[in-house]
């Protein structure tokens, strides 16, 4: 019987072993998705305690913590913030065979070198044990614990990215860029947030915005913007793709109608959403940028903690729309007028693996490897069982050694033991294959592709 969570964790052979620890472990990390809050890199963030820095915004953990009973109250409520830890101790053993049980104990481990099992019996200790260590582990000082060289953060065309430059005039290591999300600028069906959009985006290029096309003027301003400040990556949350070409007259009057407030249809919607991403997306081609598209999620499906908390409480879930000919025209589109930038398409149902992964080997050009890249598990499919499905699809359809691998997409700072759970699965993975005699024992070359994997080929892809 193996031990849990022991220095050979996941890695089920010989071969494993030596891929991690001769090639894997050391590697640095480029994380090019997350969603880290730059004003606290910027001001190097001291946490007050294990709650503010585990806890504050994990969804994951709240969604466990509801299943398990607990109230509101000790997940986003009122509750002080031992009490919330309390709660998330006592659920912990209750999430076994759940990814969190692993990420859990991973993350106290690394930094923290705590091998306790969390519970509520060790709660208290290793609340104390963690909060003594928070002040040497400011935000910069993990960054720099986990070898993170680049991380892009998530931000809106109206951020002022100020936090971005302060970071640049006071560089530690890691170089912190942008990535430009411009979803609320297609929000035609949903009003009040489009009005509200245009309305900022207004101020911050000092201009009215009143028609469609002044609307593209000041995205592509803003656009510039992001690119002047190392933005070199797009990022677009969509439930579904869309690929519904309108006329300039037809946009117009879409973009009229959600300015006084009326709800586009589902038609015009999709109309609105093509046209605006169609031309962000011949943007990013020119500037060299590479685009990511996050595909099917329905968000906020509980309207009652929608209303009381807000918007990102963990009470989202995995759609099942139709992509394949939608995707397929949107990017034919692009590729015919030879606009296509480098493109990574995440798909959050599973059962779209092998569409999702297809579509991307229809739009390889030559120009360079892996230029449409099938990435990685993502959210509800970024756990053991989904990264192993992820990368045994794009094996058999793509090619595996061309993969930009992980990415945390996450809210906190802890979060980068993810890139050790994946490593950790892709040496097992390749392992196993050479022990059944499927790889050939070629560790010169598997070790290489494992660096590829890790780091190599999103530094040579992305281009920081």
């Amino acid at each position: 019987m193996k031990q849990f969570l022991s220095e050979d964790f996941l890695l089920q052979t010989e071969t494993a072993k030596r891929l991690y620890f001769d090639y894997a472990k050391a590697m640095p990390v480029i994380d090019y998705h997350n969603h880290l809050p730059p004003d606290e890199i910027a001001q190097n963030k001291v946490f007050a305690n294990l709650t503010e820095i585990w806890l504050k915004g994990d969804h994951y953990k709240w969604r466990a913590m509801r299943a398990n009973g607990v109230a509101e109250q000790f997940i986003t409520g009122e509750a002080d913030d031992f009490t919330k830890f309390k709660h998330w101790a006592a659920t912990t053993p209750y999430t076994m065979r759940n990814p969190l049980y692993h990420w859990s104990h991973m993350e106290l481990r690394n930094p923290f070198g705590i091998t306790d099992l969390l519970s509520e019996s060790t709660a208290e200790s290793i609340y104390q044990r963690c909060n003594e260590q928070l002040p040497g582990l400011s935000t910069r000082a993990l960054l720099t614990h986990y070898q993170v060289t680049t991380l892009c953060t998530t931000d809106d065309p109206v951020d002022s990215l100020e936090h971005h430059a302060a970071i640049a005039a006071n560089p530690f290591g890691t170089a912190v860029l942008p990535t430009f999300r411009p979803d609320r600028a297609m929000a035609v069906d949903n009003p009040a947030v489009f009005n509200a959009f245009v309305d900022k985006l207004s101020e911050v290029v000092n201009s009215d915005i009143n028609s469609y096309d002044k609307l593209l003027a000041a995205l592509q301003q803003r656009h510039d913007y992001f690119h002047e400040k190392g933005g070199r990556l797009s990022d677009h949350g969509q439930s579904a793709f869309y690929f519904k070409p309108a006329t300039p007259a037809q946009l117009e009057q879409i973009f009229q109608q959600a300015r006084t407030g009326k709800v586009a249809t589902e038609q015009e919607n999709e109309q609105f959403r093509t046209a605006v991403l169609l031309q962000i997306c011949e943007w990013n081609h020119a500037k060299g940028w590479a685009q990511q598209f996050h595909v099917g999620a329905i968000r906020n499906n509980n309207t009652r903690l929608l209303q009381s908390y807000g918007a990102d409480a963990g009470v989202d879930s995995i759609g099942d729309w139709k992509n394949a000919m939608a995707m397929s025209a949107f990017l034919n589109e692009l590729d015919k007028k030879n606009k296509l930038a480098k493109t990574v398409l995440y798909n959050l149902n599973g059962a779209d693996n092998d569409v999702f992964a297809t579509m991307a080997g229809n739009f390889q050009d030559g120009s360079i490897p892996g230029k449409i890249q099938y990435g990685s598990g993502w959210w509800f499919l970024d756990q053991k069982d989904g990264m192993e499905k992820q990368m045994n699809c794009l094996s058999n359809m793509g090619l595996l050694s061309r993969f930009v691998g992980m990415l945390t997409d996450s809210r906190s700072f802890l979060s980068y033991s993810r890139h050790e759970y994946f490593r950790r699965i892709l040496c097992n993975l390749l392992g196993r294959d050479v022990e059944n005699g499927e790889l050939p024992n070629d560790m010169a070359w598997l070790g290489k592709m494992v660096q590829d994997i890790c780091y190599n080929n999103a530094k040579a892809y992305f281009g920081f």
